[in-house]
């Protein structure tokens, strides 16, 4: 897949990660410029702050609005930080561009709309400016990519990912599950496109900032977006997610960053390996789904339901165990016979429908 993209031309003092941060929303004039000067102090080249906050539900600070933009400009003016906002409607991009916003994103919410992503695609008809796209609020590869293909088609060439996880409604560690797979099936189908990590919004504590940062990294790619406040713990918007100045650059200088470009001429003999058991797996496939189509033309002349739910328990349990004993994580196992049995069951309903 193809996108017509330029560099998005962003300062930073290495090549990887650049940097975007600053408090999750802008909230008084004195808030932003003392979080702006301690990030500026910092070596930060990339403000970033909320000015239009949509919320999951009403009754909370929902952003000062078109107020907090002078804001954003004097921080510009005073620090020489490029400065970033949210949009999400053409009358944002409007009043975004009247201020002379250097980088614009999109938020989760607004990239699940594709009506909300055309009127933004409108709006930023030709502009010369960096834009990224979150990933949409839930797991849906496609969507992402469409809103990027929105803003390219309407000539928006600038453009990046921002990864900041999916909403779930199981407990969990995270705020939302990264779901590693999916930013890196997007780099796979369009690798010459920046992605950028959102390790706040994954998190939703400080405490896993670092370490999201660090995977982020590993996973190759290119920059950060982390919300950083001058008083976290007084934060009008998701204080618990948001980390000093002081805390980012010391997270920051503890990243190990890992050379994408070194040959691997020393694993070429590991991947034949993992090429050859790649195969073997595809054979054993292979017999499996057959031996499943016997187990349905049996079915079929038996009169009995394709699904049997004490068998497929069965399965997933026994398979579960084994896999905790070879060090693979249960949950792996049984997505993967969850696959397995997906197809297996495909397979045996055309038979029993012939």
């Amino acid at each position: 897949m193809e996108l017509e993209l330029e560099k998005l031309n962003l300062p930073s003092d290495n090549e990887r990660p650049f940097v975007i941060a600053g408090p999750c929303s802008a909230e008084t004039e004195e808030q932003v410029m003392e979080t702006a000067r301690q990030l500026a102090m910092k070596g930060c080249h990339n403000f970033r702050a909320g000015v239009w906050k949509p919320r999951t539900k009403p009754g909370g600070f929902e952003g000062n609005g078109e107020k907090a933009l002078p804001w954003m400009k004097q921080v510009k003016e005073e620090t020489h930080m490029l400065i970033a906002t949210e949009v999400a409607t053409p009358e944002h991009v409007e009043l975004a561009l009247k201020y002379d916003m250097d980088i614009l994103w999109v938020g989760a919410r607004t990239t699940a709309n594709p009506f909300a992503m055309q009127a933004l695609a409108d709006a930023l008809k030709g502009v010369d400016k960096p834009v990224f796209v979150k990933n949409p609020v839930n797991p849906d590869l496609e969507l992402w990519i469409g809103a990027l293909q929105r803003l390219n088609q309407a000539g928006v060439k600038r453009l990046g990912a921002i990864h900041r996880g999916f909403s779930s409604y199981e407990q969990k560690i995270y705020r939302n599950a990264p779901m590693w797979q999916i930013p890196i099936e997007l780099h796979r189908r369009i690798p010459e496109l920046p992605i950028i990590s959102d390790p706040s919004h994954i998190g939703g504590r400080r405490e896993l900032i670092a370490p999201l940062c660090q995977q982020a990294m590993d996973l190759g790619f290119d920059g950060l977006i982390v919300e950083s406040h001058c008083d976290p713990d007084k934060a009008w918007s998701d204080a618990k997610q948001q980390v000093t100045p002081d805390v980012l650059d010391y997270i920051l200088s503890l990243l190990i960053i890992r050379d994408e470009h070194v040959s691997t001429e020393g694993i070429t003999q590991l991947r034949k390996q993992i090429d050859e058991l790649d195969n073997q797996l595809m054979e054993l496939l292979s017999k499996r789904m057959a031996v499943c189509r016997e187990i349905g033309e049996y079915k079929k002349e038996h009169n009995m339901t394709v699904l049997q739910a004490s068998r497929y328990n069965e399965i997933l349990e026994k398979r579960g165990v084994q896999g905790t004993l070879t060090g693979m994580a249960a949950e792996f196992v049984a997505k993967v016979f969850e696959s397995i049995h997906e197809e297996s069951v495909r397979q045996q309903i055309e038979i029993v429908n012939k």
